[in-house]
Parts: C-alpha cells; sequence; structure tokens
C-alpha cells in the first residue's frame, strides 16, 4: 500500500486578515505551498478542505473554491471537510486516504477559516454548534463556558490549580515570540497571565482572557505525494502513525475531566509507531484554553489524571523541557482559525523535522507528536510524523 508523505507547505500569517473571505486566504498560499513542495497545479490528483464555516460565512461548498485561484485545478476532483475545531485534520486524513488507497499520487490539504468579521457574540454562537445544542447551547460564553465548567469541576476535584493554567499561558506565548505566523507576539509572562486585571478579566469560571485562544482569521496549506513520488521531491516528511478517536458528544455521558477519547488516540498512535513519549522530540497539542492543554498532559501520558499541573511546574514541556509542548506558541499565541488549525499544526510540526523551524527550531528535532481535537475532546485525531529526508 502507499504510504502518504508531506512534501510542502505554505502558512498565512494567523490574526485579523485584509483578505475578505476565505477564498482570498487560500488563494494568497496557493502557489508558495505549490513551488515549496515543487510540484506544478497540473500535477495534483484531488484537493481536500477544511472549513467549518457554520455561519461565519454565506459562501458554503467552500471545497470549489480552491480552483479559483489558479486554472490549472479547473476539473481536479475537490471535498470540503468539517469536523469541528478538528476541520483541518479531518481533511488531511481524507487525503491521506486517497492516496493510500491508490486512488491518486498527490493532494492539496487545504485550511482556512475567516472568522474577524463576525461580531464576537455571533462567533460564540456560531462555535456552540460543535456542542451538543440540546443541553449545552445556553452556556454563556460561548466555548469558553463549557471549558470555564471544565476548570471550575477540576479545581473541584484536584485543587485549585489557576497558577499552572497561568504558566500554561505564558509559556505559550514565550514561544509564541518566536512564530512569525502568530497572532498574538508577545511575552505577558507568569504575573500577568495569573493576575486578574482590566486588561485580563476573568472569561468564564476561573478562566482568565490569557487562558482562552484567540479569534483568528488564517489559512495553511500541506502538499502530499506518494513515497513513489516524494522520492524525486525535495523534502518528505513521514506519518509514523495515525488515529483518529471519537467519544460522546454531550458531556453529560462521560467523564469529561477525562478526556478518554484523546487518552484513546494517543495511546493508539503510540502503539501503532512502536514508540514512547520518549523518543517524541516535541509535541504540538491542541490548546484551545489552558486546561485543555493541562488534560492533554495526562491524556498523552505525561501525567496521572490530577497531575498534569505537576507537568508545567517542572518545566517538563518547556522549549527546552524534556518534551517540549507547543514551540509554535500553540493556539494560544497563534491565534485559532478553525478549518484552519489542524493543518497549521501539522504544518509546525513538518517544519521541525525538515529543519525549516527558524527560530521556533527545538533542536535536533527527529519526531514529532500532534494532537488536534474537535468539540471537549469528541474527534480527537493523534498523528506521529518524522522525517525521511
Amino acid at each position: 500500500m502507499p504510504r502518504a508523505q508531506i512534501v510542502g507547505w505554505s502558512h498565512s500569517p494567523f490574526g485579523k486578515a485584509d483578505a475578505p473571505d476565505t477564498e482570498s486566504l487560500i488563494a494568497g498560499i496557493l502557489a508558495p505551498a505549490l513551488d515549496h513542495a515543487g510540484v506544478e497545479a497540473s500535477a495534483v490528483d484531488g484537493i481536500f478542505v477544511g472549513v467549518f464555516n457554520g455561519g461565519f460565512s454565506r459562501q458554503d461548498f467552500q471545497g470549489a473554491l480552491v480552483a479559483l485561484a489558479d486554472e490549472a485545478l479547473r476539473y481536479t476532483p475537490a471535498i470540503r471537510y468539517e469536523n469541528a475545531c478538528a476541520t483541518g485534520s479531518a481533511a488531511l486524513y481524507g487525503a491521506m486516504d486517497f492516496i493510500e488507497s491508490g486512488r491518486g499520487r498527490i493532494a492539496l490539504v487545504v485550511g482556512a477559516e475567516k472568522m474577524t468579521a463576525t461580531p464576537t457574540p455571533q462567533v460564540g454562537d456560531i462555535l456552540l454548534g460543535a456542542s451538543y445544542v440540546k443541553e449545552e447551547a445556553d452556556v454563556p460564553a460561548g466555548f469558553a463556558g463549557l471549558f470555564g465548567q471544565i476548570a471550575q469541576s477540576y479545581f473541584q476535584r484536584y485543587g485549585d490549580q489557576s497558577d499552572a493554567l497561568a504558566m500554561i499561558a505564558a509559556k505559550n506565548h514565550k514561544n509564541g515570540m518566536a512564530n512569525p505566523y502568530a497572532h498574538m507576539r508577545k511575552d505577558f509572562g507568569f504575573d500577568f497571565c495569573n493576575t486578574p486585571s482590566d486588561k485580563n478579566p476573568h472569561v468564564a469560571g476561573p478562566l482568565r482572557r490569557t487562558d482562552c485562544s484567540l479569534v483568528s482569521d488564517g489559512a495553511a496549506i500541506l502538499v502530499l505525494a506518494d513515497e513513489e513520488t516524494a522520492k524525486d521531491l525535495k523534502r518528505a516528511i513521514a506519518f509514523r502513525s495515525r488515529v483518529q478517536a471519537n467519544d460522546y458528544l454531550p458531556m453529560s455521558k462521560r467523564d469529561v475531566l477525562e478526556f478518554a477519547g484523546a487518552r484513546k488516540a494517543w495511546s493508539g498512535a503510540l502503539d501503532q509507531a512502536g514508540l514512547t513519549l520518549d523518543d517524541l522530540s516535541l509535541v504540538e497539542t491542541h490548546d484551545c484554553f489552558t486546561v485543555a492543554e493541562m488534560l492533554e498532559y495526562e491524556a498523552m501520558g505525561l501525567a496521572e489524571r490530577g497531575q498534569g499541573h505537576r507537568v508545567i511546574r517542572e518545566g517538563l514541556t518547556a522549549k527546552d523541557g524534556k518534551l517540549p509542548v507547543n514551540p509554535s506558541g500553540g493556539l494560544k499565541s497563534k491565534g485559532h482559525p478553525i478549518g484552519a488549525t489542524g493543518v497549521s499544526m501539522h504544518v509546525m510540526a513538518a517544519m521541525q523535522l525538515a529543519g525549516e523551524a527558524g527560530e521556533m527550531a527545538v533542536p535536533d528535532a527527529q519526531v514529532a507528536g500532534v494532537f488536534n481535537m474537535g468539540g471537549v475532546a469528541v474527534a480527537n485525531y493523534c498523528s506521529i510524523l518524522e522525517r525521511v529526508r
């Protein structure tokens, strides 16, 4: 069976973009992605697009937008994916299935979202469409409200860990200083992140503004090729493993503090790869809220349940720690344009492995983990990447 490999990419700056829509965001990075991979648009066999939308734009059917940026893609099959905040990874895995089934040799994976043109209250309502609406749609403050409930429950069970959450925020903002694509390139420091103030108010429950990822515009593209095709190209990043694990959508049907689906995705990916966490050079993980990153420490196996705070306190996930987590700055600093996020996370990991991460670089990175989730640990995607050349 042919194996799909990453052979190129491009990435827009995340933030409040001048580009008016996803069509423009995609068009701005399509040619750079093809150039980086060293392939012609006419060689692309399939286009896999991740856009959440949900009301951000009147324009739906966005898989068809990519060909507008290059006439050579006019007749190329294209499909759009949506899987909440894991939309980009869903598109990526669909593209990999396409190549590995033998249906094509080269595929484009495109993730994009235009969010900042939508009023903030409406953004919250749109994103709550990725919750279990029957039970969770009336939670104040949107998804921040849901994760605020999670943080409050965690603190009730395991003790107040507000300072640990602030350490995570400070770590990711410091890392984001080195990321030229990041929405918020500012090192706030622990004291600012840990102290509620007019500039850092509580948003939901114990979560402060610095505990929440940013509403952003942005796009990212990956170019995939099968192994044989990749041999003739400049670079190749392989998937040692990839696993998707879903969990119940309603928070009421599970112990939401366990992140059981995330745990299953991580254990499956490591088993499939024949590796342990000790073999990883870095991880890019889904820190939509700082409490999510802390719970993901536990889900990936860095700590027992209720002990995730020890990971950040001991510096294990700092850029110079035992296992750097989010050297890109994560969603917290980089931003979180929903459809682009999963693609972006894989781009960031591939840059590290290819030696193209610039100031973000983790020295001698050989193997990287990527964890992207949709909803409250409902759709869980875990990839283990390694450099071929």
